[in-house]
């Protein structure tokens, strides 16, 4: 991905103070069918600042996130914006404000990459295809900061995982909204691609005060691109805090089923260690 300068985003919604929460949910209860996936989770994402969902496969981290996102109706708990109930709002309003990255994307065969990356203007174009006035802007800024400027004219359905993944976070950042989740971005990406779009979530928070919620599998990833770590396990969540606070060696040992050793390195970064049953001794 090219080194661009990021250009300030509109501001959406109501003003809200440093402290306020950008998007929360409240004492969530999330199932499929009878089946309870999640139980009395509360999350708070907060404006400049990176909010991780880290643990076990089950563990309900991708539920609660497409909760947030509106995209699983709760059976109980509330989901609300600084100044409204996100349940209650219509569906445009709503994805003015707050965008989902998810795992599992169609890929739509006769279309080009800006085609895909303008599918995220479509809460901002008036009705019968009006005049989308800062469009070409938005469009423009997200290929270039996820590095998929020079493939604008590429068929989308012959791109390789890794960039069809760039693509359709794009078109996330052309929603050009405040809140941002990401339901494992990483996936599929080499290690150059994980590191960059993992900077690029941290330029968004700390130069443009957006609010991220992003679910990892990578422990040390999540502990270094984020500001806060919740902590699930069988759909509860048992820690939530600052990384070095959530990240414990008892804590993840038990979640987890398996030794995990914790340390932290010269920089002050946490470091997780599993270990196997042929860990050299």
């Amino acid at each position: 991905m090219t080194t661009v300068e990021l250009e300030p985003l509109r501001a959406v919604g109501a003003a809200a103070r440093p402290d306020a929460p950008a998007l929360r949910g409240d004492s969530l209860r999330l199932a499929y069918r009878d089946a309870v996936v999640v139980e009395s989770a509360s999350i708070t994402l907060r404006a400049g600042e990176v909010t991780a969902l880290v643990g076990p496969n089950g563990s309900g981290k991708s539920t609660l996130l497409r909760a947030l996102a509106r995209l699983h109706a709760p059976a109980s708990g509330s989901v609300h914006l600084p100044d409204a109930d996100a349940l209650a709002l219509d569906a445009t309003s709503f994805a003015r404000r707050v965008t989902l990255l998810s795992q599992n994307r169609p890929v739509p065969g006769g279309v080009t990459v800006r085609d895909v990356v303008a599918y995220g203007r479509h809460p901002h174009r008036p009705r019968w295809r009006g005049h989308d006035a800062d469009g070409a802007r938005a469009i423009t800024w997200a290929m270039d900061v996820t590095g998929t400027a020079d493939m604008a004219a590429r068929a989308v359905d012959e791109l390789s995982g890794g960039e069809l993944q760039r693509v359709w976070l794009a078109s996330c950042l052309a929603q050009d909204t405040r809140v941002l989740l990401l339901d494992e971005p990483t996936n599929h990406l080499d290690l150059r691609y994980q590191v960059e779009v993992l900077d690029l979530v941290r330029d968004l928070v700390e130069e443009h005060d957006v609010a991220v919620g992003v679910v990892l599998h990578d422990l040390d990833q999540a502990a270094a691109v984020a500001d806060h770590l919740v902590l699930l396990e069988r759909g509860r969540v048992v820690a939530a805090g600052a990384p070095a606070d959530v990240l414990t060696a008892e804590r993840l040992s038990a979640v987890y089923g398996i030794r995990v050793d914790v340390t932290t390195d010269a920089a002050g970064r946490v470091r997780t260690h599993p270990v196997g049953r042929h860990a050299r001794r």
